[in-house]
């Protein structure tokens, strides 16, 4: 049997137990026997820590997989068989940042949507490519699977700018809305089928199917009477009103609250601001916690309270997906891939997130026709911030930049749109050098 080489690119990351657990569970038809755990001088506290849990878990399982901890990214990727990138550019300071200053002009401030998800893509690009780079030279048969958000921008830039094809964009916000469903219906969610299609945080479950049969209509009155059927722990649950999801005929993400409820979610995130500081700042309390319990001798398992961080499914997401591609299974997932024909109203070359059969060449994406005409708009509006995004982010192009910043759904007018610009540029001037030659 062969040796799979997996390398965690920010590997620091409090994510990464979920990682470890996977690759153990599935052990017996996925032979990593190499995990390197690879972050930056700043986050080489975090890296230790992590590492050596990480370790305790694999001695626990009795299998030989070695746990490597490097700041050497190079020595790390030479003969990778799968590299998986969960970085954050600028830490979480540069989160908190990205929440905060929107917020001062009535703008909602959020990791991945709106001004903070812009940011975020223009802090990461750069350094993905790179990475895209190294891994032509040192393993140019290994398969990129970014968990870095914005995911779908992300993919989308290495798609159109990186030194390899071989990538594929995930998120669990579908994995949590099928098992959410399942979860509803009260069966195991092996039993439950969805059609997704969209893009990343913009996602759509068209059609859902329980042993076979459609329960779509069933689904969506159940959807209405209990918020937190179908939710993330970054996103405030608020009621949906019952006649729009029946209007709608689809299941929304939990995302879809920033466009379809704005304003409410606004004012929730002026409260929750003033109660317990923006999302960011949160989290940052709760990863204390979480190290402080990564660092004790004698855990050696995922602990639980890592579900509060809002990581849920995340190694059921990688791992499952890794396992498809090295064993061709040909199941389907949903993950962010080159559309090629399965959405009709989008470009064929545009990265979307669809159901797609997993094989050894990567994702097939299912052909799903065309999304509903009253959600059509919106998708194509967000697809052209993303590709206005990865340009500027590519380029430093601040005509770009102001263009991506406007066409936001979340940034309600092009004045507006430059205030933010102007200051969020020099808030994160350390990790954007592109804008500042």
């Amino acid at each position: 049997m062969d040796k799979l080489k997996v390398v965690v690119i920010g590997g620091g990351s409090s994510y990464t137990p979920e990682l470890i657990e996977g690759f153990i569970k599935r052990h017996d038809e996925l032979p990593v026997s190499e995990i390197w755990l690879v972050d930056i001088k700043e986050g080489e506290k975090k890296l230790n820590t992590v590492g050596e849990l990480a370790k305790r878990m694999v001695q626990k399982s009795g299998l030989p997989i070695d746990i490597h901890l490097t700041l050497d990214r190079k020595k790390a990727l030479e003969n990778a068989d799968f590299v998986i990138t969960q970085i954050r550019v600028g830490l979480l300071d540069a989160r908190i940042k990205d929440e905060r200053i929107p917020l001062k002009y009535g703008v909602i401030g959020q990791e991945t949507n709106g001004p903070g998800g812009l940011f975020k893509a223009f802090r990461t690009i750069p350094v993905i490519l790179d990475i895209t780079k190294d891994m032509k030279e040192l393993c140019p048969d290994a398969w990129l699977i970014n968990f870095t958000n914005p995911a779908g921008i992300i993919t989308e830039a290495v798609n159109t700018y990186g030194a390899t094809k071989k990538i594929v964009g995930l998120c669990n916000v579908p994995i949590g809305m099928r098992m959410g469903i399942a979860k509803l219906l009260d069966v195991d969610s092996s039993r439950v089928e969805v059609d997704f299609a969209g893009l990343n945080h913009m996602v759509f479950g068209l059609n859902v199917y329980l042993d076979g049969k459609n329960v779509t209509d069933k689904v969506i009155d159940m959807i209405v009477y209990d918020k937190d059927a179908i939710s993330v722990k970054n996103v405030p649950g608020i009621d949906w009103e019952p006649e729009f999801l029946k209007g709608m005929g689809v299941i929304p993400c939990p995302y879809h609250r920033y466009y379809y409820q704005t304003q409410t979610i606004l004012e929730k995130d002026l409260e929750s601001y003033k109660e317990n500081g923006v999302r960011g700042e949160v989290v940052k309390r709760i990863e204390k916690d979480l190290f402080e319990l990564y660092e004790d001798k004698n855990l050696d398992i995922k602990p639980p309270q890592l579900e509060k961080r809002g990581g849920a499914h995340y190694s059921d997401a990688a791992c499952s997906l890794i396992n498809s591609i090295y064993n061709n299974k040909k199941d389907i997932q949903p993950v962010n891939t080159v559309n090629r024909g399965a959405i009709k109203s989008l470009p064929d070359d545009a990265i979307v997130e669809v159901s797609s059969v997993i094989t050894k060449e990567g994702p097939r994406p299912i052909v799903m026709g065309d999304l509903p005409m009253h959600v059509r708009g919106l998708v194509s509006q967000i697809k052209s911030f993303e590709r206005a995004a990865v340009e500027a982010a590519v380029t430093g192009d601040y005509d770009k930049a102001l263009l991506a910043m406007t066409i936001n759904p979340l940034v309600p007018s092009d004045k507006i749109a430059k205030v933010i610009l102007d200051e969020m540029l020099e808030a994160h001037k350390e990790y954007l050098p592109q804008f500042f030659k």
